[in-house]
């Protein structure tokens, strides 16, 4: 048997930007990618914390350093620039690697979103 756990997330992270005018995605800062093991292309889920609106889309790497957490496409009418969000991404195992498998998980400065 096969479970799907959680293999990241980035937790309470600040949207900074939102684009209508994109076929979609979520842009993420490539530091918070990296810290939290989320790759290009990935799909992830978004939870907003201000609204409560959950929606799933694809990454693209945003530029380094920036602190960029931009939602593209239709779902930037379900969030607001200065939302607090967590983007999960989970992966299948199987319960024998679910027993020690760890999650990697990013608490950034919501104010900055740089890694804390």
């Amino acid at each position: 048997m096969y479970l799907n756990l959680v293999k990241s997330k980035i937790h309470r992270v600040t949207i900074t930007e939102s684009c209508l005018d994109y076929i979609g995605s979520i842009t993420i800062d490539q530091d918070l990618m990296e810290a939290a093991n989320i790759y290009p292309n990935e799909r992830v889920q978004v939870v907003d914390n201000n609204n409560g609106s959950r929606f799933e889309t694809y990454v693209i790497p945003g530029e380094r350093g920036s602190g960029v957490i931009c939602v593209n496409g239709a779902a930037a009418h379900l969030v607001n620039v200065g939302d607090i969000i967590i983007i999960m991404a989970y992966t299948w195992m199987t319960e024998e690697e679910a027993k020690t498998f760890k999650p990697a998980v990013v608490f950034p400065d919501t104010q900055t979103n740089k890694i804390i």
